[in-house]
């Protein structure tokens, strides 16, 4: 159990440590308001801090700086989260007030937002699309052989392509065809949707529509959904102003595994639902060791949709990015709901 002395000190050594990224020593705590013990009684405590596991000592250096044990007990213990400025909150309502139509543009525009307010990488986990539902389905002719097909997700999420339109299928044939599968196939999670189609809307189809068996092939061919969710990134290239960041092979190996999709998809996956913060090693890929992790969720009707966080080094201003984390994420919520 550490003594009130110690959390003072400890909280003193973080965040002048996150301010200046130089090791921390005695006498720089001691002039600081908020300390009013002597450099000799900070010094003793700085050492039975750094024996118990919570501060390191760099080599040639006479300062200390806070491990990641250190680090995982201010954000556990000691951080209150730092409260937006007026004009900042101002500025996160403004640029989500402007019209965007596409849900992925959300993302993209949130994670955009998220760098630039807090000069790290963000990224985002887009909407589960293998588990969202059909809302609507549109077939809009171009040609007489061609047209476009519309699925809509009750994400928000659009989908279109273009299809071949059977030569002898005519245009009530093709009114028809949209009226059976918006009667059969929304609400219809998307995985779904091919066994639902080469059953259920297969007999209604064989029942009122002429030449529907190319057409139902087209369709089938149509409905291919990819389970991979994608992931997005914005401010890649602010890591590398970071002093942790000047080790060139370090900058290397962590972008190879931001490179990968899926590797990174399961990362935020295993992400717990709320604000959620991973240090260093808690992150249990080797690229991630001198890493931290800021994730949110954010829902859609109360339903989990992803996920969107901050990738920086674990010197990182924990008490303002989780409060710019945790409100962007609820400001995503608001702007995906509205696009139901």
């Amino acid at each position: 159990m550490l003594t009130e002395r110690q959390l003072l000190i400890l909280h003193a050594i973080v965040d002048d440590y996150v301010r200046s990224a130089e090791p921390v020593g005695s006498r720089t705590i001691s002039k600081r308001d908020d300390i009013s013990f002597s450099s000799a009684t900070i010094r003793n405590d700085m050492s039975d801090l750094e024996e118990l596991g919570f501060l390191e000592k760099p080599h040639s250096s006479a300062g200390r700086i806070p491990s990641q044990k250190g680090y995982r007990y201010y954000v556990d213990h000691l951080l209150m989260p730092e409260s937006l400025t007026i004009e900042e909150e101002a500025d996160i309502q403004t640029v989500f007030n402007e019209r965007i139509q596409e849900v992925e543009d959300v993302i993209q525009h949130s994670a955009r937002v998220l760098s630039n307010m807090t000069s790290y990488i963000s990224i985002v986990l887009g909407p589960e699309v293998f588990d969202t539902r059909l809302r609507s389905i549109q077939i809009i002719p171009l040609t007489d052989v061609s047209a476009i097909l519309i699925l809509v997700t009750d994400t928000g999420h659009v989908e279109n392509q273009t299809i071949a339109i059977p030569p002898n299928m005519m245009g009530e044939d093709m009114q028809m065809v949209v009226n059976i599968l918006n009667d059969r196939l929304v609400g219809v999670p998307l995985f779904e949707l091919k066994n639902k189609l080469a059953t259920e809307v297969a007999n209604v189809m064989r029942q009122h529509v002429s030449h529907y068996k190319p057409f139902m092939n087209m369709l089938n061919r149509s409905f291919h959904i990819q389970k991979q969710d994608k992931v997005f990134y914005s401010g890649k290239m602010n890591l590398l102003n970071q002093p942790e960041f000047r080790d060139i092979e370090k900058v290397r190996v962590l972008f190879e595994m931001l490179e990968q999709d899926n590797l990174m998809n399961e990362v935020l996956r295993s992400h717990k639902v709320g604000l959620q913060v991973r240090i260093g090693q808690e992150n249990e890929h080797k690229a991630f060791d001198n890493i931290s992790m800021i994730t949110a969720s954010y829902e859609v009707a109360g339903r989990h949709m992803g996920t969107i966080g901050i990738i920086g080094p674990t010197r990182m201003e924990y008490r303002r990015v989780m409060s710019v984390v945790d409100m962007i994420s609820k400001d995503l919520t608001k702007i995906l709901t509205r696009h139901r």
